[in-house]
């Protein structure tokens, strides 16, 4: 299911007509000074002001770690142990990862720019103020996740699993998205305007979603057989 029509919708978040607009994400900027040139750690700990350019993690044990104000700049993350991990006012830019494993994770006030990542374990996330800026990512599984403040722009991924995400002031701008699911999910102004689908699975997860007109006459047969509907000319 295609929906690439790029018009607005006069829909509210609820998904009735009104003069209420739905909440764009409001993101705080990330301005990072001083930074120190470092080697990728070996152990997990507390990093602060730090800058890894060109630097490898596979494979490294990093559970629990904080990373607090650091850059990572073509950084390679295969393998790496970040359950529970911190990241509080990060950028992060070409990061590369056929599996990248961050569950439990806290992603705060954090930019993602350009990445290339495989399979993303991030279940059981919290988001606040997360801009994921262009890349391509293949499967991403943001289950059980609380999603606040958080935009998704020029981005392609093949498979977004939300189920169960509780999100508010999500926006997808300029996506593509090969199949999405939202089970479970309760969303609250979370903005899917100038975005393509191919395949939405649990449709009732859709509510407090902003679609335009477009996406709306795509979702129409889905809709209809969803609620048991026969349409006859």
């Amino acid at each position: 299911m295609a929906a690439d029509r790029r018009t607005g919708s006069g829909r509210t978040a609820g998904g009735k007509t009104g003069n209420a607009k739905t909440r764009a994400p409001s993101l705080d900027p990330v301005r990072l000074h001083g930074l120190t040139e470092a080697p990728a750690p070996e152990a997990a700990g507390t990093f602060e002001g730090l800058r890894f350019d060109g630097e490898s993690f596979d494979g490294a044990d990093l559970q629990g770690s904080s990373f607090l104000e650091c850059e990572f700049s073509s950084v390679s993350m295969t393998d790496t142990g970040l359950r529970g991990a911190r990241f509080l006012e990060c950028r992060a830019a070409a990061l590369y990862a056929p599996v990248f494993r961050a569950p439990r994770a806290t992603f705060r006030d954090v930019v993602l720019e350009g990445s290339r990542l495989g399979s993303a374990e991030l279940y059981d996330n919290v988001w606040n103020s997360v801009h994921v800026d262009g890349g391509k990512l293949d499967f991403v599984n943001l289950r059980s996740s609380r999603l606040t403040d958080v935009l998704f722009s020029g981005c392609t991924i093949e498979e977004l699993d939300l189920d169960g995400v509780q999100a508010t002031r999500v926006a997808f701008r300029d996506c593509r998205i090969g199949s999405l699911n939202l089970s479970g999910a309760v969303l609250q102004d979370v903005d899917l305007r100038t975005t393509g689908f191919r395949s939405i699975a649990h449709l009732p997860g859709l509510s407090g979603a902003t679609v335009d007109d477009g996406q709306l006459m795509m979702l129409a047969p889905l809709l209809a057989a969803n609620l048991g509907l026969r349409v006859e000319g």
